[in-house]
C-alpha cells in the first residue's frame, strides 16, 4: 500500500500544484460588471398554441465575473431560455428573468436583466382556406374591356391565432398590369395576407387568367 502511494506521489503532487496555481490565478482575477443582450428562445410551447403578438426578441443582462468569463466570445453562446410547458390555456403571461433561465460561465453572476420581466400572449393556433382576390392596375387599350378573370388555385391556406385568422376574408394578389393582359392570357404572381401575424402554410404563389374582350358597338 505504502510503494502504490509512493508510486504514484509525484504526480498527485504536480496535479495539487497546477490546482493550486489556477485557483491563486483565478482568485487574483479582478471582478468585473457587464452588459451582454442575449437572445430570448421560448421553449417547449404546448402543441395547438402560439405565441401572439410580438414579445421581446433579446433582453439586457447585466452580469459580474472574473474579466476572462465575461469576454463577447465567452457571452456570445449566451441566451434566456422560457420554458412554457406549463401553458394550458390561451392568456397573457409574465415571465420574470432569473438565473435559473440561463446558463452562465464559471464564476459569473447574474445581477439583473432589462427588461426584468417580458409579457407573452399565448393564443390558439388555427388554419383556414380563404378566397384568392385577383389585383389589377393600369388600363386596357381602347376598345377593350376585361372579361372574366381567375386565380389558380381558388384558395389559399392561411394559419396564425385564432382570432386573426377569423378576421381573414380574402387573400389578395399582387396587381396585375392591365397594359399587360393583350400580350399574354396568364400571369405567374404571389398573393399576400394583409396582417404580419398570418401566414401561409404552403406557397402564395398563384396563376392567374385573364380574359380581355373587344368592346361591342
Amino acid at each position: 500500500m505504502r510503494l502504490s502511494v509512493a508510486k504514484n506521489l509525484g504526480w498527485k503532487l504536480g496535479s495539487l500544484i497546477v490546482a493550486i496555481l489556477l485557483w491563486v490565478a483565478m482568485s487574483s482575477e479582478p471582478e468585473v460588471v457587464t452588459t451582454h443582450v442575449a437572445p430570448v428562445i421560448y421553449q417547449n410551447l404546448p402543441s395547438g398554441f402560439m405565441i401572439g403578438g410580438t414579445p421581446p426578441d433579446t433582453v439586457r443582462l447585466e452580469l459580474s465575473g472574473p474579466a476572462s468569463e465575461l469576454t463577447p466570445a465567452a457571452l456570445d453562446p449566451m441566451n434566456v431560455k422560457f420554458d412554457l410547458t406549463s401553458a394550458a390555456v390561451p392568456a397573457e403571461r409574465t415571465l420574470t428573468v432569473s438565473n435559473n433561465d440561463i446558463l452562465l460561465p464559471r464564476g459569473v453572476s447574474f445581477l439583473r436583466a432589462v427588461p426584468s420581466q417580458v409579457q407573452v400572449r399565448l393564443a390558439r393556433l388555427a388554419t383556414k382556406e380563404v378566397p384568392v382576390t385577383v389585383q389589377f392596375q393600369g388600363e386596357l387599350p381602347a376598345g377593350y374591356r376585361l372579361g372574366a378573370s381567375s386565380a389558380i388555385p381558388e384558395k389559399l391556406q392561411i394559419a396564425g391565432s385564432d382570432a386573426r385568422v377569423a378576421a381573414i376574408l380574402d387573400v389578395k394578389t399582387e396587381k396585375i398590369d392591365l397594359s399587360m393582359a393583350q400580350k399574354t392570357p396568364e400571369f405567374r404572381v404571389n398573393a399576400f395576407v394583409e396582417d404580419p401575424q398570418v401566414h401561409f402554410t404552403a406557397s402564395p404563389s398563384v396563376t392567374v387568367k385573364v380574359a380581355i374582350e373587344p368592346l361591342r358597338n
